[in-house]
């Protein structure tokens, strides 16, 4: 027990203020996408808050905005004129009795299609965010072109090939006597084995040498799902090649799309039984990725940045009340109904749509727990 917590300590000193770092950032833009819409449109914004809790300091604007750093800086939020709270469920007694006067710049009387777009901008500047530090990191690294030859670029922890003595950079020869010309070739022949010991000959420095190594069943997918494969563990080389803007944009569009897509697979395989909800990872799981990270590099360290700014607007797209995507789902059922949802309909969704976030976070930190064998 005592060595866990000494573990968990040792990247805590990291990883804890690399996830405070990485959340603000990520909030930030996210609340700034909901501002900068409702600010457009003419909407009066009494709060834009850092973190929860006690405010450590702030401002206040010409237009009579708050900013403001919060105590516990894990989130954020835009509180307008005639919220309730800072989920922005309406103040039904207070917009009530409201002066007409103010109304125009109540966002609960502005037409239908400007409350969508500033609710909607918010995920809309994650997906912004993370496209734009895509695209920086491809501007500045290049776009990373695999090598043909079979050449090992990466080596897993803990793998086969790890075991073996494999290591970054070592050329691959032969496996089993059977020649390799590329490193397809060579994953061709690990995934269609029998999964028995195989003879890899391998050159380093210019000496030859074989090692023997087992081929081990991974999952297709790391997020989840019951296909497996066999592999070893290691990765084939890049290439780095310079690219463009356009070009850069275009892969970083791409990478976008792809965390979405992937996410959303993981998500319906939880729905129907086809994926364990065990990969998802709450605040210390994301803080121990943090901290791992921060010490490998900025790229990797502006990468987790794009994913997590990825996932949040992904995330607050869900129609769950409470999320943005909530808001957004009343506002369809109003533009339906030709008239809002009644009050107590409301208070019941946003109370069931708390109740599922709160059970998800609670899910989220168990799995945290369990991969910290503290639990």
């Amino acid at each position: 027990m005592f060595s866990v917590l000494a573990e968990f300590l040792s990247w805590s000193v990291i990883g804890i203020p690399a996830f405070i770092i990485i959340i603000t950032i990520v909030v930030f833009f996210h609340e700034l996408g909901h501002f900068s819409v409702a600010r457009f449109f003419g909407v009066a914004v009494q709060v834009f808050s850092v973190g929860f809790g006690r405010e450590l300091f702030g401002w206040t604007d010409s237009l009579g905005t708050r900013w403001k750093v919060c105590l516990f800086p894990l989130g954020g939020y835009v509180k307008f004129a005639g919220d309730a709270n800072v989920a922005s469920k309406p103040d039904e007694e207070a917009l009530r009795g409201m002066d007409p006067a103010l109304r125009a710049g109540m966002l609960h009387f502005k037409p239908l299609y400007q409350r969508a777009l500033v609710v909607a901008a918010g995920p809309l500047a994650n997906f912004v965010l993370a496209i734009v530090v895509f695209a920086g990191m491809f501007m500045a690294m290049g776009r990373p072109v695999a090598v043909t030859e079979p050449v090992v670029g990466r080596v897993v922890e803990e793998s086969a090939a790890a075991e073996a003595g494999i290591q970054e950079g070592d050329i691959i020869q032969s496996v089993d006597g059977r020649e390799v010309l590329t490193f397809s070739e060579f994953a061709e022949l690990i995934r269609t084995g029998n999964g028995s010991t195989v003879s890899i000959q391998i050159e380093r420095d210019g000496q030859l040498f074989s090692v023997d190594a087992t081929p081990r069943l991974e999952p297709v997918d790391p997020l989840g799902g019951s296909e497996t494969v066999l592999r070893v563990g290691i990765g084939n080389a890049t290439n780095w090649e310079p690219i463009g803007l356009l070009q850069a944009l275009g892969i970083a569009v791409d990478r976008t799309w792809f965390i979405v897509a992937t996410t959303l697979g993981y998500v319906g395989g939880i729905l129907t039984g086809q994926a364990a909800p065990d990969q998802l990872a709450g605040p210390l799981g994301i803080a121990g990725v943090a901290g791992q990270v921060a010490q490998q590099g900025l790229a990797d360290f502006f990468g987790l940045i794009a994913l997590i700014s990825v996932s949040i607007g992904l995330i607050n797209l869900f129609p769950i009340p409470v999320l943005d995507g909530g808001h957004l789902l009343y506002y369809g059922i109003e533009a339906v109904r030709g008239r809002p949802l009644g009050e107590r309909a409301q208070e019941v969704g946003f109370r069931l749509g708390l109740a599922v976030v709160l059970s998800l976070m609670l899910l989220a930190t168990f799995n945290d727990l369990v991969r910290f064998d503290l639990f």
